[in-house]
């Protein structure tokens, strides 16, 4: 769910405009939340650490998509740590003057709450997978929620995703090795295209058949 380009007045209003340089972290797990971010330009990675110091991506953003959604409770802390995977542009808001804002705009609040509906239902989807799939299912589920539909500010485009294997690792959990080995079996068998950084599904229903095993 992306925030229409024609309401970024109303966050840019609200708030300040800020820019960070690839790899540069945005806000630490643990810190207090207190702004709200809508990302302007560019991707930023959303992530969690273990007390290992193992990094599990939770989701890329890209344009139109908002973060830090803690900051809608008081004395809240961020639940993730969120940096800059290149070059990106931010407004950074403090929710109670975003608020004001809902009373001007309906599009606006409802495009706010529709975007935290959005966020549980994807908390509710990697709960799933992290719980219930088995490594071919986490890896056939994640290429097919990919790509169900073009993202071009993420490269997402023809069924195609601009993802290194280590990185589909770092999204599900797994090892770089059991992705390339369960991608390998996934590209002899037809069901996707594999090249360097890009994986491409041919074979959806294919996929979603493993999904019902």
């Amino acid at each position: 769910m992306k925030i229409n380009e024609k309401l970024f007045s109303y966050f840019e209003n609200a708030g300040r405009k800020i820019s960070y340089k690839a790899r540069e972290i945005i806000y630490m797990q643990e810190e207090n939340a207190e702004s709200l971010f809508l990302v302007v330009k560019g991707r930023v990675r959303v992530y969690s650490i273990s007390p290992a110091g193992e990094e599990i991506t939770l989701e890329i953003l890209e344009k139109g998509r908002i973060f830090g959604e803690s900051s809608f409770f008081q004395n809240s802390l961020r639940p993730t740590t969120v940096e800059a995977v290149n070059d990106v542009e931010l407004i950074s808001c403090v929710i109670a003057e975003l608020y004001r804002y809902f009373r001007e705009s309906e599009e606006l609040m409802t495009a706010v709450f529709r975007h935290l509906t959005r966020t549980c239902d994807h908390v509710t989807y990697l709960l799933k997978m992290s719980y219930l799939y088995d490594r071919y299912q986490k890896i056939a589920s994640f290429l097919l929620y990919q790509t169900k539909t073009d993202d071009v500010e993420k490269g997402i485009v023809n069924n195609t995703i601009p993802y290194t294997h280590e990185e589909v690792a770092a999204c599900l959990g797994l090892s770089r090795v059991t992705v390339t080995k369960v991608l390998r079996e996934f590209s002899q068998k037809g069901y996707i295209e594999n090249r360097y950084k890009k994986i491409r599904v041919i074979e959806r229903n294919k996929l979603m058949e493993l999904m019902e095993k």
